[in-house]
């Protein structure tokens, strides 16, 4: 199992074609580490400037699978020190953010809880190479922290997406804006640049880590990368 995950990042890295993975035992270190490596081939360019997701909303109540989660791995869900810290967008991170993104993207094949875990709503960090949407959205943000971003910065968000109802994505909050990563694309949008009908987001200003934003989807532009 870890050889055919670490055989994916391997033909990733050499930009030939994979068709799929198992899981290993501990993914989310060899990603990481792999795609370090990676990050070094992309072009050198930063991405368009976004604007800054609103943190005037009401707090809300954290969702009940990302409790669970917590009392299943509480060093995942520690309060950061700095709330309001954010990614500085050099080049090397924006680098890593594109690398994690497409790595942790074709690391895991899409699963719903029901078939994987035999419950309706369970999230994790998956170690057999399965997840839904929650389970990419924690692994990346996982592997991002171990690469030195903030916590704080990487913030998961429940949304609407046109097609696929509700879903789970990954916010990194930086100096140039907040930005998107989602498993459904390879590529990383500024927020305001998706379709979706932005739920809830973390927010650890709050006393939950949670707001509830009810917006509307933006007509800026489509979300052209599904």
């Amino acid at each position: 199992m870890p050889g055919r995950l670490a055989g994916l990042i391997l033909v990733t890295m050499t930009a030939c074609a994979a068709a799929g993975c198992a899981g290993t035992s501990q993914p989310v270190s060899a990603i990481a580490r792999d795609s370090a490596r990676l990050s070094i081939t992309m072009a050198e360019t930063l991405p368009p400037s976004a604007s800054t997701m609103s943190t005037a909303f009401s707090q809300a109540p954290a969702p009940a699978g990302f409790i669970s989660f917590c009392l299943r791995q509480p060093e995942q869900c520690a309060r950061p020190d700095n709330p309001d810290a954010l990614v500085q967008m050099t080049t090397q991170n924006w680098q890593t953010m594109m690398a994690v993104n497409r790595t942790v993207n074709a690391a895991i094949l899409p699963a719903d809880d029901v078939r994987h875990y035999g419950r309706a709503e369970y999230w994790s960090i998956p170690d057999d190479g399965y997840g839904d949407c929650e389970d990419y959205a924690l692994t990346k943000r996982k592997v991002l922290a171990e690469a030195g971003m903030p916590t704080a910065a990487l913030r998961i968000a429940i949304v609407i997406a046109p097609r696929e109802g509700r879903h789970a994505v990954l916010t990194v909050a930086t100096d140039r804006g907040d930005y998107v990563l989602d498993n459904l694309t390879d590529t990383i949008l500024p927020w305001n640049r998706t379709d979706f009908a932005w739920q809830e987001r973390q927010d650890f200003s709050h006393a939950s880590g949670w707001i509830a934003m009810n917006a509307p989807p933006l007509q800026t532009a489509a979300n052209t990368g599904r």
